[in-house]
């Protein structure tokens, strides 16, 4: 039986999860981003897709984002209500394995504090690109694990692991730079996008045939749940949210520039490889040339923008940084 949850913000979140070995498969919290499962296809039929780019249609949009705010129109192929509730579902399972081990940061952890305070600084540029990010009760918290990983879910939930504030000691900009790339993903509604187009390739007969109950529905629904144990981003979809990553956290008075320190950093700690949560990505000198290419442009918007009144420091490097706490 695990111990009780501790809220402690003294308490390092590395010591709260157990080193244990697990799989892609496996039920622990670290996993089930991935697991979003058949009910992300709740319902709805493939009708008015339309193709290509849609342009930002935000009330109030901002022009300086309306080029990085184009989504495709293959998203209409999942409807996005049932998408955000699905998705949202997985957000608190994750939360509830995460508190169940001692893996959850408690509110007044000095970490969990420094990524809502950037993320009140980003999510409110987000209804500028997206009408939806106005309704989505976005929240932000922190996974006890030394994986090197961020992400944000459709409907605004983000989540950090503590591995990659710790090991990377990455500054407020560098931070900044990570979330503003995972809120991107979530505001082009990536993940709708390419349910959407798994969604094609099996057929908007069946599709339809499936979502209105008509006899298969559970086989088809299971397949394509099964893919979703998989699902990655493309590298179209990364570059997407580079670009807009990059506009939102300047916008938030985070230098862009700290894009091209924050690939340093994860190359170096993974010697050459793309990180767990940028596996798509190109690599290296590429990634950070495209980065470079895209600085003229955002740079001005960070000079412009009014400064964050408070910063935070990294968490203490534990152990040497080699990514265990001490035992208490």
């Amino acid at each position: 039986m695990s111990a009780p949850f501790q809220t402690r913000a003294d308490v390092p979140l590395p010591a709260l999860v157990a080193d244990r070995p697990h799989g892609t498969a496996c039920g622990c919290p670290l996993h089930v981003r991935r697991r979003l499962g058949g009910a992300l296809i709740g319902g709805g039929a493939l009708a008015a897709l339309g193709l290509g780019a849609q342009p930002a249609a935000a009330q109030g949009a901002d022009p300086e984002m309306a080029a990085e705010c184009k989504r495709s129109g293959l998203a209409k192929a999942v409807p996005a209500e049932q998408l955000e509730q699905a998705a949202g579902q997985q957000y608190r399972s994750m939360l509830q394995q995460a508190s169940s081990q001692r893996a959850l940061g408690p509110q007044d952890h000095p970490q969990v504090q420094r990524l809502r305070y950037i993320a009140d600084r980003i999510v409110p540029l987000t209804y500028a690109c997206n009408d939806r990010a106005r309704n989505w009760r976005w929240e932000v918290n922190l996974i006890g694990s030394q994986d090197l990983n961020a992400f944000c879910m459709p409907g605004g939930k983000i989540a950090f692991y503590f591995g990659i504030l710790e090991r990377l000691q990455l500054t407020d900009h560098e931070v900044a730079m990570i979330m503003g790339h995972e809120v991107a993903h979530a505001l082009l509604e990536h993940a709708r996008e390419r349910l959407g187009k798994t969604a094609l390739t099996r057929g908007a007969i069946e599709i339809g045939a499936a979502l209105f109950g008509i006899s298969g529905a559970g086989r088809m629904l299971a397949d394509l749940g099964g893919q979703l144990l998989t699902l990655r981003f493309s590298r179209d979809d990364e570059s997407e949210a580079d670009a807009l990553g990059l506009v939102l956290s300047a916008k938030a008075g985070y230098d862009p520039r700290a894009g091209v320190t924050l690939w340093q950093k994860m190359m170096a700690a993974n010697k050459g490889a793309p990180p767990q949560w940028l596996s798509t990505h190109p690599s290296g000198d590429t990634r950070i040339a495209d980065i470079e290419a895209r600085l003229p442009r955002v740079q001005p918007m960070y000079e412009r923008a009014p400064r964050p009144p408070r910063s935070f420091s990294p968490p203490e490097r534990r152990n040497g940084g080699n990514g265990t706490a001490p035992t208490r």
